[in-house]
Order: structure tokens, then C-alpha cells, then sequence
């Protein structure tokens, strides 16, 4: 018996060291730079034709608004377009955005995707009328200079970037989170990875590609979700880099109760478990033939979410200090400071402020709806599970 408890103890150590190991490599890396903002030219000519997609399912709560701040953009009128792909939305909804300087797009699916809904906007645009497509959720707020710092980059030579995703909410615990877990994503997954070579990696909005190039490998898929998991992979696959403009900012409503964070998470752990089954064996391969790129994305999938971890490292520590194994304990309490240097490593300042005894007591709650959702990811494979928006959101500068 004691033979097989060591032997699950080394399996189960073993693979939260990796993740641990994994997660601290990223968060140093990124302390040295990252961004690409920082090579790109300070005028840039020409100034690309820009179609701003923005799939929409029954989002008319937050719709107009969304569009009326996104009109606001310092770059000329004459070269960018909104296009609002509506489906499902009510018949007074259509009627007000058709009152904006907009184009509406609206679309009906039995099953609806945002794939979908992308790959229709896409099919209905000229092929000559844009050399840039940007992707942004029906309630993101791009910054006014958002397009030109996307067009600077691609007069740098980029085909692919990612914007600067933040919070443009944190008014409950749950969204304060939600928005920590966002910035720790970007100095890990893309300010980490930039510095060390490697492709910032996509994060569903807030990101733009070369007209031809979305159409190209978007048209291949059809997901339920984590249509932009996806879509990374076949870019990298091409051996097409996707770079990281860390002052191109785009603000992003957060989910706000437990429910809706299980809700999201359960699309997003479905999508992570689907890129791993269909891209494993090819990442080995890819491996073999350096595209680095590749492999190391499809290595990420086989990752935990942190706040897996977090919880895992946490109840194992404190289980085999009740269970006299030393050893062990010291095992994962050394990965448990690991872990909890790497998070406060990743943490802007902007959101530390924020933390208080709510948001720690709510860690817990977020980590049994997690679980939760990891239980129920088949949900997700049947199913589009939508994440509604509107709230009256507290602005974080």
C-alpha cells in the first residue's frame, strides 16, 4: 500500500512540478520585455483598409453602446468599417444600429458559433475592400489609437498580433479575479512568450490579421468553441508568428458571479481538452521538425488551470502533512511557493490594490466551480454555452 501511494504521490508531484516549473519560466521571461510595441514605427504609411468583425449572439444589452465607443477611433473614417454580425437580435435593435454609421450584418444558425458567424461576415465582405480584419466581442470598448497601433504593426511586417485584453469591469470579487486571471495571462502566454521567441498566443478578441489570412484558415473550422484556440494552432502550423502589442488596449467585460465564471469556464476547458485530442500527435511531429512555434502550444494544453493548481497543490500539501509524509509535503510546498511567486510576479500593480478579504475568500468558491465545470465540460461539445453581457460596469483607468 505504501509502494502505491508513493508511486501516485511521484505522478501526481511530478506533473504539478512541470506545470509549476512551466508557469515560473514564463513569468520571469516576461519581466524582460515581450511586447512588440516597442520596434514598431511611429508613423506608419499606408493606412489599411480596417473591417472591425464583431460576432454578436442576443447581445443587445450591450450592443449600441459597445458601437458608439468604438466609433470613437483616432484613425480616418474612410478606412475602417464596423460590422456588426447580429444573430439573434431583437427587431428594435437592428432598427438603432442601422441608425449608425455602421454595416449589419444579420445572421441566423440552427446551432449558433462564433465561427460561424465570422466565417458569413466573412463570406458576405469583398475580397479587395480590407487589408485588415480585427476580431473584438460585441461588448469590448477599443482605446481610440486601437487601430493605428494595429496598423503599425502591420506595416512593421506582422501578419498576425494580439492586442492588450484588460478589464473594463471589477465591480464584484468574481470580476476582480476574472480580471487578475486576464493580466496574468498576458505577461505569461504573451509578454513571456514574445521575450523568449516564441508566438504570443490568441485570446478570441481584440485581434487582428492580414485580410486573406483569417479567411483562409477560418473557413476550415467549425467548432463549437474556441474557435480562436483553433484558428492559433493552423496559423502556427503555417509557420505564421502571432505578435503582442502590449499598448493596444482593448476592454473586455468580466463574468461577475460564480455561476457565469463556471458557465465560461466550462466552454473554455471543453476547448482546451479538444485542441489537445486532434493536435497532440501532430505537435510531436512538429517538434521533430522545429517548428517550435507549434509544439509548445500544443504542450500548453496538457497544462491545469492555475487555479487547479493552486487548489490541487494546496490540499495535497496540507493532506500529506496529516498523513506524516514529509517528504511530499516539502515536495509541493516548495512548487506552492514556486507558484505563489510566479502569481504575484505576473500581478500589475493597477489590480493589487484590489485584492481584500473577499476576493481571497472567493478563491475557493471559484475553484469548486471550476472543478465543476471540468465535470461538465461535454456540455460545451453539444452545445454553444453563451456568455451574456450588460452590467453597469466600475471603470479600473
Amino acid at each position: 500500500m505504501t509502494d502505491i501511494f508513493h508511486l501516485i504521490a511521484v505522478l501526481i508531484g511530478g506533473y504539478t512540478a512541470v506545470n509549476t516549473i512551466n508557469l515560473f519560466v514564463w513569468a520571469v521571461a516576461g519581466l524582460f520585455g515581450g511586447a512588440d510595441d516597442r520596434n514598431l514605427p511611429k508613423t506608419a504609411h499606408p493606412l489599411r483598409r480596417i473591417a472591425v468583425l464583431i460576432p454578436a449572439y442576443k447581445e443587445d444589452s450591450v450592443i449600441i453602446g459597445s458601437v458608439r465607443a468604438n466609433l470613437k477611433q483616432n484613425y480616418p473614417d474612410d478606412l475602417y468599417e464596423l460590422i456588426v454580425i447580429a444573430d439573434s437580435f431583437k427587431t428594435e435593435t437592428i432598427r438603432q444600429l442601422n441608425q449608425l454609421p455602421i454595416h449589419v450584418i444579420e445572421v441566423s444558425f440552427v446551432n449558433s458559433t462564433v465561427s460561424k458567424a465570422l466565417n458569413e461576415g466573412l463570406r458576405l465582405l469583398p475580397d479587395d475592400a480590407y487589408d485588415i480584419v480585427v476580431v473584438s466581442d460585441a461588448d469590448n470598448h477599443m482605446a481610440p489609437d486601437f487601430l493605428m497601433r494595429i496598423n503599425a504593426a502591420f506595416d512593421a511586417g506582422w501578419r498576425v498580433v494580439q492586442g492588450h485584453r484588460v478589464a473594463k469591469n471589477v465591480n464584484t470579487s468574481v470580476a476582480i479575479l476574472d480580471a487578475i486571471s486576464e493580466e496574468i495571462n498576458n505577461h505569461l502566454f504573451r509578454k513571456g512568450h514574445r521575450a523568449l521567441g516564441f508566438s504570443a498566443t490568441l485570446i478570441g478578441s481584440g485581434m487582428a490579421f492580414e485580410f486573406d489570412l483569417i479567411k483562409k484558415h477560418l473557413a476550415q473550422i467549425n467548432t463549437v468553441g474556441g474557435y480562436d484556440k483553433e484558428l492559433e494552432m493552423r496559423l502556427l502550423l503555417d509557420g505564421i508568428r502571432i505578435g503582442y502589442l502590449e499598448d493596444a488596449y482593448i476592454f473586455d467585460e468580466k463574468v461577475q458571479t460564480p455561476f457565469m465564471f463556471e458557465h465560461q469556464r466550462t466552454r473554455w476547458v471543453e476547448a482546451q481538452i479538444l485542441q489537445a485530442k486532434l493536435h497532440l500527435r501532430k505537435g510531436i511531429t512538429q517538434l521533430l521538425k522545429r517548428n517550435f512555434d507549434y509544439a509548445e502550444t500544443v504542450f500548453q494544453t496538457l497544462m491545469l488551470p492555475r487555479i487547479l493548481l493552486l487548489g490541487i497543490l494546496l490540499i495535497g500539501f496540507v493532506v500529506s502533512l496529516l498523513m506524516n509524509q514529509n517528504w511530499f509535503s516539502e515536495f509541493l510546498g516548495c512548487q506552492l511557493l514556486v507558484l505563489l511567486i510566479t502569481l504575484t510576479i505576473t500581478l500589475p500593480r493597477y489590480l493589487r490594490r484590489l485584492i481584500g478579504l473577499n476576493v481571497v475568500l472567493m478563491v475557493p468558491v471559484l475553484f469548486i466551480r471550476f472543478s465543476r465545470s471540468v465535470l461538465n465540460f461535454r456540455r460545451a461539445r453539444k452545445e454553444f454555452l453563451h456568455t451574456p453581457h450588460g452590467s453597469s460596469p466600475k471603470a479600473i483607468g
